[in-house]
């Protein structure tokens, strides 16, 4: 019954356009399938489960949330109808003004500003904040922000070593009793950190420690995104499961590309931890 409420919640919302009365939950399923967001972003719902993700993080009304490097805004599309009218929403992008950044960086960034000037009425409540360390690595004020979320981030931190540095900020910018919420690409809790990074994947342990150095604590883990499926020794790491299917691109047969893209489709995205830290009050 509940489901059934949330659905209908959702097809009312649809008809009439963004009504910020509904619970949060279903603000959330509304916004999944939202008109603004492309069919290609609504397909990776059933991967992502973005009701009891947020959920889970802490995500509530009222709140100051912070999105990290959101690249091309597949949460951003969520959170920002959700948090509108209820909150603070921020998005902590690329900093376009650093030199010498990977180009995909200036090209994600860009398109993210693009999605908010086409469709103010979704995204002309969201503040953004350039973050590119180590060069700009500021996120604002201390102790300022309720929720701080990052999605498959972490790798590529640890692969440039600064994962120690963006989680210490991520401390010093939450409020006391704050959330940080990350979902990452889940490795073997053995694995070598910079070794698994490297193809995508990241051991919990290797983020719980990193959390813990910057004085956050484990709250709660969840296997909403885990995929015990995913073997996670692809020959193109993390990037050879959907949405990238990076082994199949490179088939010029087309029966041998559907095939490769059929067994990779099979197994979904990828296995993902799921974890809620919290900065202390004290």
């Amino acid at each position: 019954m509940k489901n059934l409420i949330i659905i209908v919640f959702s097809l009312l919302a649809a008809v009439t356009g963004w009504a910020s009365d509904l619970p949060l939950e279903a603000r959330i399923e509304s916004a999944m399938f939202g008109d603004h967001r492309p069919q290609s972003n609504i397909a990776r719902n059933p991967y992502r489960h973005p009701v009891g993700t947020l959920t889970f993080l802490g995500l509530q009304d009222g709140m100051t949330v912070m999105e990290i490097w959101p690249g091309g805004g597949w949460y951003t599309e969520i959170l920002a109808p959700v948090i509108r009218h209820k909150g603070q929403f921020i998005v902590a992008g690329y900093d376009t003004d650093v030199p010498d950044q990977p180009e995909y960086r200036y090209r994600l960034q860009k398109g993210l500003l693009e999605k908010f000037a086409a469709r103010p009425e979704i995204y002309d409540q969201v503040a953004i904040v350039p973050f590119s360390p180590p060069a700009s690595s500021s996120l604002g004020m201390a102790a300022s922000v309720d929720l701080l979320l990052t999605f498959r981030n972490t790798h590529g931190w640890i692969g440039d070593g600064i994962a120690e540095t963006v989680f210490a900020e991520f401390a010093r910018v939450l409020k006391p009793g704050g959330i940080l919420g990350v979902v990452q690409h889940r490795a073997a809790e053995d694995a070598d950190p910079v070794k698994s990074a490297a193809t995508g994947y990241v051991s919990e342990r290797a983020v719980i420690e990193l959390a813990r150095k910057a004085g956050l604590y484990l709250e709660a883990r969840s296997e909403v995104n885990a995929n015990p499926a995913d073997s996670r020794d692809h020959a193109e790491g993390v990037w050879t499961l959907p949405p990238g299917l990076a082994l199949c691109g490179e088939i010029e047969e087309e029966q041998e590309r559907a095939a490769c893209e059929a067994k990779y489709r099979a197994i979904g995205e990828s296995d993902r931890m799921t974890l809620r830290f919290r900065k202390p009050l004290g």
